[in-house]
């Protein structure tokens, strides 16, 4: 049998190289990161935005974005939480993105695996990424930064979520037993940002699902930590077609009530 031939040692000229080749793949690592300085400038469009503003600029810790749909409440809660997690001298670590990923109840008959079922659920966060760094990129950037994270409702009992900004989205789809297992979830220098709309949900038409954004504002309206803004037909930013059809349908909900 041919014996191998002995390892030889790498000549000046190859160590060189493959120094170089380190070098060169740090550079391309550190031009992907994701810096404070890319992250653009968004004023507040609205009198509501503008209050999410003044709150945040006061450091409240508890803040419920609540109204209808179009009106940007996703997309500045992301957007100043960035502004801090990417700023070296705030405490915060991460962000955390919490839904409810099983709003129909059916996520377990998807195809894949945990992060093939709730991809379909990160998109929304990786469009606002998009837009407020300019780049397709962002989100996975993010994430690979250990920036962002992405975390069900189904996965969390047992966490605690400490120096992390969360941001819990789409929150009419939580039933109170859901939004009750988040709420204690917020752990030491953390803060918490509710958004959402009762008249949204996508749970079944059960009163106990139904019920639970409303209870818990219920219950949150008796400490003083908790800030809510409440967003009107006024505050829709996304098009004035989505406007119209708001108040449009406002107004047919309310000849339904009062027949």
């Amino acid at each position: 049998m041919a014996r191998k031939p002995a390892a030889t040692k790498p000549t000046e000229h190859e160590e060189s190289n493959d120094t170089r080749e380190v070098a060169r793949n740090k550079q391309i690592n550190n031009s992907l990161k994701i810096r404070i300085d890319d992250l653009k400038t968004f004023e507040p469009l609205t009198d509501n935005q503008r209050k999410f503003y003044e709150a945040y600029k006061r450091q409240d810790y508890f803040v419920a974005l609540h109204g209808v749909a179009g009106t940007g409440k996703t997309f500045i809660a992301l957007y100043k939480a960035l502004e801090e997690v990417l700023d070296k001298s705030n405490p915060f670590n991460k962000i955390i993105i919490v839904r409810s990923a099983v709003p129909s109840r059916e996520v377990g008959h998807l195809p894949g695996d945990l992060d093939e079922k709730t991809e379909i659920y990160r998109q929304p966060y990786q469009q606002i990424c998009h837009t407020l760094f300019g780049r397709p990129d962002a989100y996975q950037r993010l994430e690979e930064q250990h920036h962002i994270e992405f975390i069900s409702t189904s996965f969390i009992r047992g966490m605690s979520f400490d120096d992390a900004i969360i941001i819990v989205d789409e929150m009419q789809n939580l039933t109170y037993e859901e939004i009750d297992t988040v709420m204690t979830r917020v752990g030491y220098r953390s803060k918490i940002i509710w958004c959402g709309d009762y008249r949204q949900t996508d749970l079944n038409k059960r009163k106990n699902d139904m019920s639970g954004i409303l209870k818990f504002f219920e219950i949150a309206q008796h400490m003083k930590a908790f800030t809510r803004i409440e967003f009107t037909p006024d505050d829709i930013v996304r098009s004035s077609l989505v406007k119209d059809y708001i108040l449009a349908k406002l107004r047919y909900e309310d000849l339904v009530e009062t027949k």
